[in-house]
Order: C-alpha cells, then structure tokens, then sequence
C-alpha cells in the first residue's frame, strides 16, 4: 500500500554571510515512516531541521503539512503542529529537577498551581515505559550526558508529537540504553508517529530506517530506499570519494611506561590501577555509570583525589588541579565540548591560544604575527574547515569544534591525551580524521587514553582496554581477547 505524504518541504534555501547552508533542498516524508537524514558535518542537516522546527526562517522555500502550506514555520506553530525536536545539544534547564523539565511548558495543575506529586508521578511513567530509572525529583544538573538524553527522550514523549525529529540520539548511550531506545522507537513506529532520524552510526541507519536522504555542502544528493543501499556506497555518497579503511592500525605503540597508575579512587570510583605504555591508545569500556570519566577527571586534575597515586614517565603527579595537570603533561579532551572544551562565544583563534599564551608571550606582551601562524599551523594539519581563525567557535560544526579543542592541546605538546567519546557527533569522514590524527600522535611519542561508548570504535582503535563496571576496575583485556561479548561480560559484572 502506497504511503500517504504528510511532510513535503520544497525549494528550502538559507544563507549565511559566506556559506550558503542549504541551496534549493526538497523532501517528502511519509507518514508513518523512520527517514533517515544523512551528510557529513557542516551538510546543512542542522539548518534544515531548525527550519522545520522553527527555529531558523528560510530565505525562500515552502513547507506543506496536512494540506497546509507554510512559508515558514515559528516554534509555537511548530509545537501545536506536534513537531518535536531531540537536539544534539541539550535544551534543559540544569537547576531544575527531571520532572520539571520534562513538563516545561505544559506543567499540570491543581487549582491553578503546579501538581508536582502528579508531575513526578507521570513522569515517572514515562521511564517505566522507557524501560529505564531515573529519579523525576533529581536535579538535571546532577545527571550524567546519557542520561540527560533520556530526559529529552521523554519531554518529547509527554506531549502529543506527529514527528519526532532525533539528532544523534544515541551519541551518549551505551548498546543496552540504544536497544531501549530502539525498543521506543518501534512502539511510537505502531502509534503512527513519524520519525526523521539523524546519525553519524551507520549500521542505526540500517537498522531503524526505511528511507534515506544525503545532503552534501548544502544540497540533496538524492532519497534512497534505505535496503537497496550498501554501506560503502552510502558512504561515497556523503562524501562525495571512498573511504575505505574504517579503523587505522596503530603500529606505534611499545613496551616503555609513560603513564604508572596505582589504586587511584575519587569521584564515585576506587582502586583503579593500569599503565600506559608509550604510543599505545589505551581504551576504557563499561556501562553508563561505571566510572569512566569520573576517574580521568580526578586523574587531570579536574575532580579530587581521595587515594592512590600516578606517575608520569617516572614523576609523581600532584592532581590537585587542571592548570597543574596540563603543565605537568595530561591534557583532557571532555565528552561535552560546548561546555567544557571551547569557549562558543570566543573565535578559533583565541580558543586554540588561551592555554598556550606562554608560547606567544614575552614581557606580557602577545606577539600577533607567531599567534597567527601557530594558529594556522594548526588548522591546516587538523582541516578544520572555517573561513578564518576569526570564526566564532559557536558557528562551527561538531567535527570542527572537536579540531578546535585537539588543536589547543596539540599545541601544549601534552604527553598524554585524554580522549573522552573523541567522535561523538562527528561524521563518518570526520572520524577517519581524528583517527588517523590518534595514530599520527602516537607515531609522534604521544600516549592515548580513549574513552569511547561507541563498540566498534573502542574495539577498533584500542591496543587494550580496561573495563569498569559501577566504579570499579572489571580486568584488561588485551587485542587478541577483543570482542563485544567479553567487554560487556566484565562491564556488568559477570567475569
């Protein structure tokens, strides 16, 4: 049976000083359907979905739903159309609790005063039909990323939505979390909500999706049935070239120490202890929750010790604070880079120099030409695709921000780099990149600890990896003992 058309979007066109982000794009979504919306970062997939939910005017197009035909499209319109809309990046409210966050906006009341017991009593509903639990009275700023993106989940879910637009919604979520989301997704398949569905993970493509459309540099390449596809030429046509070597082999590593750790605890987690051996991209696995970052946020310094010790390349490191980790040689390349990686508000330029000021100043003074050329140095060795080093860091894509903060520590000459989910929200060629660059930084005698909830990338990139399971140490698993089964066998628990 022929599927009836329920989005059509025509001729849509947006430009902005310099980039024209999307140029004459057209889609028709069905009912019903999970479409897939795929291209490399900077494509122009974020612009289009913002036109849809409102969020960005068009500068010519139309948009049609239900017979209607819109010039453009406000937020409010948006909402009462039952357009919905999970963002890569987050939209909640930090200091409020789930349940408040969850029913912004559409509160239930009691009297004309908000029901809190009836606001965290629903909410605690839609968790169970979720299939996971997360306290409706907690603060979101307590949360961690994954679960924080169960929350947008569920905001969408408490309204009455007819498309469900989802950006990389399985980023920060371990392989159980995604199969509830999977699980989620067929349900509101049978309710007859449609979904359009962006992803940087190919085999999601795949598997949730019926139908796909490639944008590349603005424009549509084309809307494919996503069965009649495979994924090398799904690939060449995001691309635009073939990509044909998914994991690079790192041929640097050795058998020297550089990095000695013993019984470290803090943050939530104990007596974590492992080496890292020069050149070696050491890997760390486990479920949401299981300590991987808290521990090398107290290893940089970042959250306190409470036990144990650390050596690097035989001195002893004090971890008292992020300015003293750096200068001693570990730097931290966070999960959440808008928050905690860049300065959105700050140019290319200005975010790759804040902590290498050393290298450009004399007498208190900046010397303008070297800050330049160190500058350009950098963006022309990572490609980070901007205009100028004056671009805003808020107006790049999330491949080029993740350059921008691997820029400024390769520019600290940091011994050791931490990695934590390195390709999250990046694009299928922006990956090959950043790995190339980790095998690259080892081959220079730098050392890699990869923090990755992504199961290929993790058994692909790592030289090792060590497991943890609700904070503590599970075992370490050397490459020829490698495979999904064994890492989720020791991060839950049954060795």
């Amino acid at each position: 049976m022929e599927k009836r058309t329920l989005l059509s979007m025509r001729n849509i066109s947006k430009q902005y000083p310099g980039v024209l982000a999307l140029d004459r794009v057209s889609l028709d979504i069905y009912e019903g359907e999970t479409h897939a919306l795929v291209g490399e970062n900077g494509a122009g997939k974020s612009t289009f979905i913002k036109v849809l939910a409102g969020a960005i005017r068009p500068d010519e197009g139309e948009i049609e739903l239900d017979g209607q035909t819109y010039s453009h499209i406000t937020p409010a319109l948006a909402r009462h159309l039952g357009i919905e809309v999970i963002y890569q990046e987050f939209n909640l409210m930090p200091t409020l609790s789930v349940a408040e966050n969850v029913f912004m906006g559409n509160y239930p009341k009691r009297y004309g005063i908000i029901d809190h017991r009836e606001m965290e009593r629903r909410t605690d509903e839609i968790f169970q039909s979720m299939g996971v639990r997360i306290d409706p009275r907690a603060a979101v700023s307590g949360l961690s990323m994954a679960y924080m993106q169960l929350v947008e989940i569920a905001k969408a879910l408490a309204k009455k939505v007819r498309i469900l637009i989802m950006d990389e919604p399985t980023a920060p979520l371990t392989a159980g979390e995604v199969e509830v989301l999977f699980q989620l997704m067929d349900k509101l398949h049978r309710q007859g909500v449609t979904i359009i569905y962006i992803s940087h993970r190919l085999n999601e493509i795949f598997r949730v999706t019926e139908r796909l459309t490639v944008i590349r540099d603005g424009c549509k390449i084309g809307t494919f049935r996503t069965g009649e596809m495979t994924r090398e030429q799904l690939i060449c046509q995001m691309v635009g070239r073939e990509l044909n070597e998914t994991f690079p082999r790192n041929t640097a590593r050795t058998e020297e120490v550089a990095l000695k750790v013993e019984d470290l605890s803090g943050n939530g987690v104990e007596d974590i202890s492992f080496e890292l051996h020069r050149g070696e991209i050491l890997g760390f696995g486990g479920l949401v929750g299981a300590g991987r970052t808290e521990i090398m946020r107290v290893l940089s310094g970042v959250d306190a010790r409470t036990g144990g010790r650390a050596w690097l390349e035989g001195k002893e490191l004090s971890m008292k604070s992020p300015r003293i980790s750096i200068r001693e040689g570990i730097a931290l390349i966070p999960e959440d880079r808008k928050r905690q990686g860049v300065v959105l508000s700050l140019p290319i330029l200005e975010n790759v120099i804040l902590p290498n000021l050393k290298l450009v100043t004399k007498y208190s003074v900046i010397n303008r030409r070297k800050e330049g050329a160190l500058v350009s140095e950098q963006m022309k060795a990572l490609r980070i695709a901007a205009p100028s080093m004056r671009q805003l860091a808020g107006n790049l894509s999330g491949g080029n921000q993740q350059k921008v903060v691997l820029a400024k520590w390769l520019l600290s000459r940091s011994r050791v780099l931490i990695f934590d989910e390195p390709t999250r929200g990046i694009d299928v060629g922006a990956k090959q990149e950043i790995y190339k660059l980790m095998c690259a930084l080892c081959e220079q005698g730098a050392s890699i600890i990869m923090i990755s909830s992504e199961m290929e990338e993790l058994l692909g990139m790592s030289d090792r990896i060590v497991v943890l399971c609700e904070g503590r140490q599970e075992g370490i698993l050397k490459r020829e003992d490698f495979s999904q089964e064994a890492v989720l066998a020791l991060a839950s628990g049954n060795q």
